[in-house]
């Protein structure tokens, strides 16, 4: 900034950090390239001298952090990246799956507001839930025909990549995981254990579109686990079906009753349409904003009428 005047923009030409990277690497060597210094001064105008930044995150995290231009983006990469200590590989890959929009989306104008101040805290069982989940790790091309087991085999062999997409606290227990009821034998697909809320995290894979049937079955996984795995201190288990497709009126109504501790989602097989999850966001605002400008205005009828 002193060789800028004081300006947030150089004034006089790219020459200006050349010859200063030049001169730094003669004084101090190896890490003042001309791309480091431009990073640099913009993490100073990004972070001001008051506001503290944290050590847990290395100069590479704040240089991807840096690349974001939305402030709440930005905010809710870096308090992620703290909570879940992201390597900066694992904090690249969850930008580039739009991670923020993605929750955004599917949340309100609060909501939004609270990821980006405290990140994506696990207290309760739909805090896991996403929508959808992204697995283009697997590098399956569409149009593709893949079985169930396909799937699941995939998905074990891209293990630290699918525990990073479900996020903090899972703990892979097995795949295929007999159930035995009256001399019948079933399977459930992918069994975890969640370390922050305790309980086991069972999931179904479903490679079309989820049916009443499948909502069915993992609530009878859902009642065994509780009644037969489970040990004392251990809190109820959740029951995610993972579907490539549902039907949000039959998951109503086939959810009509089950319990609580049960989620259907989707998944898909490639990355998510950033400009789409942004066009929901805004939506999001602009209807947030609609419902308080009628709140305020009922406030105001109501002023009037009291005078």
């Amino acid at each position: 900034m002193f060789e800028q005047k004081g300006n947030i923009k150089a004034q006089y030409g790219k020459a200006l950090l050349e010859n200063l990277s030049k001169d730094l690497r003669l004084i101090h060597g190896k890490g003042f390239s001309r791309s480091n210094l431009t990073y640099m001064r913009l993490f100073y105008n990004t972070y001001p001298i008051c506001e503290k930044v944290s050590h847990k995150l290395s100069w590479s995290h704040y240089v991807e952090l840096l690349k974001i231009n939305d402030d709440l983006e930005r905010c809710f990469y870096e308090k992620q990246s703290i909570l879940e200590n992201w390597s900066v590989p694992e904090f690249k890959r969850q930008k580039k799956a739009s991670l923020f929009l993605r929750l955004a989306s599917s949340t309100d104008k609060k909501g939004i507001l609270k990821l980006t101040c405290e990140g994506k805290k696990v207290s309760q069982p739909s805090d896991l839930i996403r929508e959808p989940y992204v697995l283009d790790f697997l590098k399956i091309p569409e149009p593709y025909h893949i079985s169930e087991f396909d799937l699941e085999t995939r998905l074990v062999n891209h293990l630290k990549h699918f525990l990073l997409e479900l996020g903090k606290g899972f703990a892979f227990v097995g795949r295929q995981y007999r159930i035995t009821l009256g001399n019948h034998h079933y399977y459930v697909d992918l069994v975890f254990y969640h370390r922050i809320l305790k309980c086991f995290v069972l999931i179904d894979l479903k490679k079309e579109e989820v049916g009443y049937k499948d909502v069915g079955q993992m609530n009878m996984y859902l009642g065994y686990f509780e009644d037969e795995e489970n040990v004392p201190g251990d809190n109820p288990p959740i029951g995610i079906v993972l579907a490539k497709e549902k039907d949000e009126l039959l998951v109503q109504y086939a959810m009509h009753g089950v319990t609580s501790q049960l989620f259907v989602s989707k998944y898909q097989l490639y990355l998510p349409n950033e400009e789409e999850l942004r066009h929901e966001i805004e939506l999001i605002y602009q209807e947030n904003n609609g419902e308080l400008n009628k709140d305020n205005k009922k406030d105001e009828l109501g002023d009037e009428n009291h005078f």
